[in-house]
């Protein structure tokens, strides 16, 4: 199925910027809010999405009016009846989402592909909500979308694979790179983000090293920012809920560092609030607030293992063997997903071509010694061992979780 028209159901951050991605392939879009307000509020931030790239020179004030002719809004269904897709962009509650892809079920034509931007939640789940599960798939963008390349497109259990073929092909159109996640909690990069995020948090609460030290051995490493830098862009509220979804799939590795806990409590959730791990207003030099956590959370006996960017990164890896396991994805896709949706470091080539650089023996050694002192969330992934007794060492194999010439 050709896609002519898309919807976009949510004008929040994330969904003006995806009908503003939409607009910029050429396609009409038409956003649809809960009032005439948030539709005009959504509409100015699309717009100022192309203003600033006529400012920079990208286009010109005439075609930014021929793009944004392509943009309407509404608040009413209706006004959707002859889309192809509709993605659906509000707020990460599941009794939300039900209830919206229930409606959008009621009142869309059947030929329509519903899709959800969800970055956790369960796309079966969305499906079986409507009369069209077969139709139902998750497209999941990244902040900010109209820059990140990557986008994740998740079949749920009863989608159809003409609903996969459209979805990726009309993302392809929208000149991004789609990769094919089979559906589990957090899907692919959440599932290996949270890991390193919740490593960091862990290794500034034993007092291995501070939240600064931290960011900045990671931006070293080459990571554009530090894993609290990071999350506090992202907003500690969203990576919460995030982790909540993975700590109920797959249990206690997954548990959120005290440190994590006790920041969310306090409700410092970022930029976006003026605080989080770091302070952004004006105060900054006499807000003691994460010290003083750290302080009470910081063990007498200090770290058992020194802080280093492996232990941040193995967790990663770890993470990612578990999904080549699963048949998650390919492991190409993988370093892939991480170059384009984490910022992981060009130079590096990925997640699992750094771990093959280290060799597979070194970094099941690294986890053994990591599980010894931190227990289950380094326990190895058993695909680690058998490449190791098969002989699949890495690069100096020529063979590991990829293979070189």
């Amino acid at each position: 199925m050709f896609i002519y028209k898309a919807a976009v159901v949510g004008g929040g951050a994330m969904g003006a910027e995806i009908a503003q991605v939409i607009s910029y392939s050429g396609l009409p879009v038409v956003l649809k809010e809960v009032n005439e307000e948030l539709a005009q509020k959504a509409l100015s931030k699309i717009r100022k999405i192309y203003q600033q790239r006529v400012e920079k020179g990208k286009m010109t004030p005439q075609e930014l009016e021929s793009k944004m002719a392509l943009v309407s809004v509404t608040t009413d269904y209706a006004a959707l009846k002859e889309v192809d897709i509709a993605i659906e962009a509000v707020p990460e509650k599941m009794d939300l989402k039900k209830k919206v892809f229930a409606e959008m079920d009621r009142m869309l034509p059947e030929q329509t592909i519903l899709a959800s931007n969800t970055s956790a939640l369960s796309i079966s789940a969305l499906g079986a909500a409507t009369k069209r599960p077969e139709k139902v798939i998750g497209i999941h963008f990244f902040y900010p979308a109209h820059v990140m390349k990557l986008i994740e497109v998740i079949p749920g259990l009863a989608t159809s694979e003409d609903t996969v073929a459209d979805s990726i092909a009309f993302c392809e159109g929208l000149r991004k790179l789609p990769v094919r996640v089979n559906e589990c909690a957090g899907f692919l990069v959440n599932r290996l983000l949270m890991p390193y995020l919740n490593e960091a948090a862990f290794c500034a609460q034993e007092g291995g090293a501070t939240l600064k030290e931290i960011d900045e051995t990671m931006v070293a490493f080459g990571f554009p920012m530090g894993p609290f830098t990071l999350v506090d862009a992202l907003g500690l509220d969203v990576c919460y809920d995030v982790v909540g979804v993975l700590l109920e799939e797959y249990g206690s590795r997954m548990a959120p560092a005290s440190l994590w806990d006790e920041v969310h409590r306090l409700k410092r959730f970022g930029v976006k609030n003026g605080a989080g791990f770091y302070n952004y207003n004006s105060d900054v030099q006499s807000d003691k607030t994460v010290d003083d956590i750290l302080k009470k959370l910081k063990p007498t006996m200090g770290p058992k293992i020194p802080f280093s960017q492996e232990r941040l990164l193995l967790a990663m890896v770890n993470e990612a063997a578990l999904c080549i396991q699963e048949k998650i994805t390919a492991p190409s896709d993988i370093d892939l997903a991480v170059l384009a949706g984490i910022g992981f470091p060009q130079t590096r080539g990925g997640v699992l071509q750094y771990a093959d650089e280290l060799g597979t023996d070194v970094v099941l050694q690294k986890l053994l010694e990591l599980s010894k002192a931190y227990g289950e969330r380094f326990f190895p992934a058993p695909l680690i061992r058998r490449m190791v007794l098969a002989g699949f060492l890495g690069k100096k194999t020529k063979r590991g979780f990829l293979e070189y010439a």
